[in-house]
């Protein structure tokens, strides 16, 4: 494995348990599981209730998002998910983030200093754009 795609949770969920993977119903979502899924690489869902998610896990619909959390929140928030890839990500070279600045704010030193490659390929763009960027990525 020389690759691992790391994707943030949306508000938009199903209302029974599923995996994770089938949980998250926004148009963003769909279309970035479709693009990684695509790549062959793992992936996992930075999941706001849950840290580091697998998409193969069977959870229940929650509400919990980063936007609402306090800084004291997010930051063991993000200390969670560093614990949890240390225990489930092997060594890769890259890490690849589809996230927005709240999901990556506490965790960006961690990823630069464990991964030799870190890769963020939507930031700075808009929702609108992250769309546009997904679907030509999928189309390639």
């Amino acid at each position: 494995m020389s690759r691992v795609i790391l994707v943030s949770c949306v508000a938009g969920k199903r209302s029974r348990a599923t995996l994770a993977a089938n949980l998250y119903t926004s148009a963003w979502f769909v279309k970035a599981r479709v693009l990684v899924e695509a790549s062959g690489d793992p992936w996992f869902i930075l999941s706001a209730e849950h840290g580091l998610l697998a998409p193969d896990r069977v959870i229940e619909p929650y509400e919990r998002t980063l936007n609402t959390m306090s800084v004291a929140d997010r930051r063991a928030w993000a200390q969670q998910v560093q614990e949890q890839m240390e225990e489930t990500i092997p060594e890769v070279g890259e890490v690849v983030v589809m996230a927005g600045n709240r999901y990556r704010e506490n965790l960006m030193p961690y990823l630069r200093e464990r991964f030799t490659k870190v890769t963020v390929p939507m930031d700075g763009l808009t929702i609108g754009r992250q769309l546009s960027w997904l679907h030509h990525a999928a189309a390639l």
